[in-house]
C-alpha cells in the first residue's frame, strides 16, 4: 500500500493590502508530479474545497497551467478537505504549498498548528516550501518548543520579499520569524536559487525554484523510512 502525503494549501485570496494572492502554482505543481507516481496524495485547506491559486503565479508559470487542467488535480482541488476533517494518523507526511496566503491564515490557524505539531511529534515528514514554512511557526515539538528551535531551516528570504515589494502584504517576514523562534536559518548564495534543507523530519525549501528539490527530499525521506 503506497504511503500517503497531505498537501496543504492556503484559503486566503487577498493580502493585507488587498492584492490578489493564494497558493503559488509551481510550488504545488512541481512537487505533485514528482510525488504522485509513488504516493497517495490528498489536498486540504482551512476552508476546504477549491483553495484559491495566486493569479500572478499562473501568469508567470504558464508551463505549470497543465496542473490546473489535469482532471485528477481538478477533482482533488474540488474535494479538498477542511483541515478540521484531517487526522495526522492517516498520513506519512505533510507538505505545505507556498504563496503569500499561508503567512496570513495557516500561521495562526489553531487547527493547523495542532495538526502540524502532531505530524512533527509523531516523527513524520513535516515539509514546506517558500512561504509555506510560515504555516509551521506555531508548531511545537514534544518539549513544547518551536519546531524551528535549534534546527536548520530555510524559507522565502527577507531579501527576496523586498525584491518583490511585498513586505507589507503579510503580517511577518518568514526568514525573520524562523530566526526569532531560534531556528538556524540558511539560504542559497544568490536570491531565487534553489535551496532545500533537511533537519530530521523537518524539510524546508527556500523559493519556487526549490519546489522540485523539496519533493525529491520528501521522496528520499519516505523511501528510506
Amino acid at each position: 500500500m503506497p504511503k500517503r502525503i497531505l498537501f496543504v494549501f492556503t484559503s486566503v485570496d487577498k493580502t493585507l493590502k488587498d492584492a490578489p494572492t493564494g497558493w503559488y502554482l509551481p510550488e504545488a505543481s512541481h512537487p505533485y508530479y514528482v510525488l504522485a507516481p509513488k504516493y497517495e496524495i490528498d489536498f486540504a485547506a482551512p476552508k476546504g474545497a477549491n483553495p484559491p491559486v495566486d493569479p500572478s503565479s499562473v501568469e508567470n508559470f504558464k508551463d505549470d497551467v497543465k496542473f490546473l487542467e489535469d482532471a485528477t488535480v481538478k477533482e482533488k482541488l474540488a474535494n479538498a478537505k477542511k483541515l478540521s476533517q484531517v487526522s495526522a494518523a492517516d498520513y506519512d507526511a505533510i507538505f505545505y504549498v507556498g504563496g503569500h496566503g499561508p503567512v496570513i491564515d495557516l500561521a495562526t490557524d489553531p487547527v493547523n498548528i495542532k495538526l502540524a505539531s502532531e505530524f512533527f511529534r509523531a516523527g513524520k515528514i513535516t515539509a514546506a516550501v517558500c512561504h509555506g514554512p510560515a504555516a509551521l511557526v506555531g508548531a511545537t515539538d514534544a518539549n513544547g518548543d518551536s519546531i524551528f528551535k535549534n534546527r536548520n531551516a530555510t524559507s522565502f528570504s527577507d531579501l527576496e520579499e523586498a525584491q518583490v515589494g511585498k513586505e507589507r502584504d503579510i503580517p511577518f517576514l518568514v526568514e525573520s520569524k524562523i530566526k526569532e523562534l531560534g531556528g538556524r536559518y540558511e539560504k542559497a548564495k544568490e536570491p531565487w536559487q534553489a535551496h532545500v534543507v533537511r533537519d530530521g523530519n523537518l524539510i524546508t525549501g527556500q523559493n519556487p525554484a526549490s519546489a522540485k528539490g523539496i519533493a525529491e527530499a520528501i521522496d528520499h525521506a519516505l523511501s528510506s523510512a
